[in-house]
Parts: C-alpha cells; sequence; structure tokens
C-alpha cells in the first residue's frame, strides 16, 4: 500500500540519531542510496533497492520548500514490532534520545485484544508509535495478574 514515508526535520543529525536509536528495536537498517545529494538532507531507514525501485521505506529530512519542519496536528507513523520487548525498547530509546512519551508500552483493549503499543514524540514533535499484534502475551498477561 505504501512506498514510503517522508516527516520534516528541523536537526537532521539530532532527528537520525533518534531514529538510529528508536528504529533498531524494531529491525529497521539504515536505507543506503548511494546519492551524496539525497544523503545530505535526508536519512531513512526500511527497504531502498534497485535505485528506489523496490522501496518500502521512513524517510527523515529537510522539507523540500525550504521553509522550517513542522508537526502534522493527527499525523502519526506506527512501526510494527515483532515483540512486546521491540516495543518497550523502542519507547525507552526514544525518551533516551530526545523523544517524549505520548503513552507509555502497554495493552489498549479498546484497539483489540492483543494490541500492545506505545506511542512518542521525536525531536521534532512528530508523532510515532511502535505496535504489536497478533501475540498471545495478553493470556499470560491475564494469567499473572489473576494468580
Amino acid at each position: 500500500m505504501l512506498t514510503y514515508v517522508y516527516f520534516g526535520t528541523n536537526d537532521l543529525e539530532k532527528a537520525t540519531a533518534f531514529y538510529d536509536a528508536t528504529l533498531t528495536p524494531l529491525g529497521m537498517g539504515r536505507c543506503i542510496t548511494n546519492d551524496p545529494e539525497w544523503d545530505r538532507i535526508s536519512a531513512g531507514w526500511g527497504i531502498y533497492e534497485e535505485g528506489g525501485a523496490r522501496e518500502l521505506a521512513f524517510w527523515i529530512g529537510k522539507p523540500f520548500d525550504q521553509r522550517l519542519a513542522s508537526a502534522g496536528n493527527g499525523s502519526m507513523v506506527a512501526f510494527a514490532g515483532r515483540s512486546w520487548k521491540a516495543v518497550d525498547d523502542f519507547h525507552a530509546a526514544a525518551l533516551a534520545n530526545g523523544g517524549v512519551s505520548d503513552g507509555a508500552p502497554g495493552l489498549r483493549p479498546q484497539y483489540g485484544r492483543d494490541f500492545y503499543a506505545a506511542y512518542v514524540r521525536d525531536p521534532d514533535g512528530n508523532k510515532v508509535a511502535a505496535v504489536c499484534r497478533g501475540r498471545s502475551d495478553w493470556r499470560m498477561s491475564a494469567q499473572e495478574t489473576t494468580s
């Protein structure tokens, strides 16, 4: 459905450090474009192959219109976490790297019995989340709380 998502940043170096730290627990590596001009104004994580012909990536960079970047009201990107620990590690890395919590890791039963998520704001104020679905961890948690 998507090929890429792009968020603007006012401090590429700080934003790159933030996303390097927060996306690593989710298994997302940096995209290599081999384009020095593009790499000077942006950074990406995910898949970027065959000169972009095969792409599924998250990008940050300077806005194309050269104006200041701003966070969109109501905008959010949610990344898939392979486990609850990956979601927890995402949240912890975000807080340790200039992010602000917008919802601690935990179950969100209003979205589904298996919906485990954490929400943060990046250094530019963009809202990002990590979500783990399709796990049976909720059964263990329910059993542990009744024991």
